[in-house]
């Protein structure tokens, strides 16, 4: 007789959450019943799901302290397998494998998504680099089209090896600019390999930059990833025309200088339609290779606060990237 095969149930679903407002000490991972989809919503089994400030920022009090967001889901971008499909889903079936920008609560073994905030995944763009490509790579779509980068253009990058700082010099690389990127003495081998001229910063930028204006030419365009007072200084100094300087990191300071403020900070352009726009172009140019995701280091899902504490240093080089 041949033995009769019983279906076995789906393991319990997990997922990260924060349980006070703090430091990466109050998470912990809890089981959780993501529920059936939706209308025009999929359930999607989670390979892997990118850290990013925001993660950190939402618990850490920065956006307030009100208790009915308690427990909070974290997680933005995420890339996975398609479980089960909702009623009015068009697009997708069950074992399609798709990138997913934005998702609420992504740092999750499975976690319920809209089908429009999908995109395919191509089998060249690993996991790790498919959940860690949109967050950062719409930021910088946004920016460039903002600011009007093209052929011919000088783009100063502040923090270019960060997540949005090397996707930044790629894409600009890409639209015919020259990058002169700022980052550690160290980093310094690292963007000359996304294709950009380093220039280290600290005391004494804005005479660096001016030199190396002799032979890159006047920087004609200036993008903020870190907000520092001295990214913001450097920027008004060498771009006269503060409609072609842009911050996604220092909102209060951006506003005051006049210039571009994008992003999710108060008074910022969110450029919902650029960065809607962008998904399916930002996988395929990864997937094709010309723009790549470093992943700087992979956690388990346990490991979340760990990865968070690597993640407020700012020294990460790339993405990290929760593997459930």
């Amino acid at each position: 007789m041949h033995p009769v095969l019983v279906p076995t149930a789906p393991a319990q679903a997990r997922a990260v959450v924060a349980t006070a407002y703090g430091g990466p000490e109050v998470l912990q991972v809890v089981p959780i019943d993501p529920g059936p989809p939706g209308l025009g919503e999929v359930l999607l089994d989670v390979r892997a799901a990118a850290v990013n400030p925001w993660d950190w920022k939402s618990y850490s009090g920065t956006a307030g302290h009100d208790p009915a967001r308690l427990p909070m889901r974290l997680g933005l971008e995420a890339s996975g397998v398609v479980a089960e499909v909702g009623p009015g889903v068009r697009w997708l079936a069950p074992g399609d494998e798709v990138v997913a920008w934005p998702v609420s609560g992504a740092y999750a073994s499975r976690v319920v998504v809209p089908e429009q905030s999908c995109v395919r995944r191509p089998a060249s763009l690993g996991w790790a680099q498919a959940a860690g490509l949109l967050v950062t790579g719409v930021a910088a779509v946004h920016a460039l089209a903002a600011t009007g980068t093209g052929s011919g253009d000088v783009v100063l990058v502040h923090g270019g090896t960060g997540g949005v700082g090397r996707l930044l010099v790629q894409l600009a690389v890409l639209r015919g600019a020259r990058v002169v990127a700022t980052g550690s003495a160290a980093s310094a081998d690292d963007l000359r390999e996304l294709g950009a001229v380093p220039v280290a910063y600290g005391d004494g930028l804005v005479e660096r930059l001016h030199a190396l204006e002799a032979t890159v030419g006047p920087v004609t365009v200036a993008v903020d990833t870190v907000g520092t007072d001295e990214a913001l200084d450097a920027s008004v100094a060498l771009v006269a025309d503060r409609s072609r300087i842009a911050t996604l990191a220092g909102f209060a300071r951006g506003t005051e200088l006049g210039i571009l403020v994008l992003g999710s900070g108060r008074g910022a352009d969110p450029g919902t339609q650029v960065r809607e726009a962008a998904r399916g172009q930002l996988v395929e140019l990864a997937a094709d290779g010309s723009i790549e995701v470093h992943v700087a280091r992979t956690y388990p899902l346990e490991a979340a606060a760990e990865a968070h504490r690597d993640s407020r240093t700012g020294h990460a080089r790339g993405k990290l990237v929760l593997l459930p």
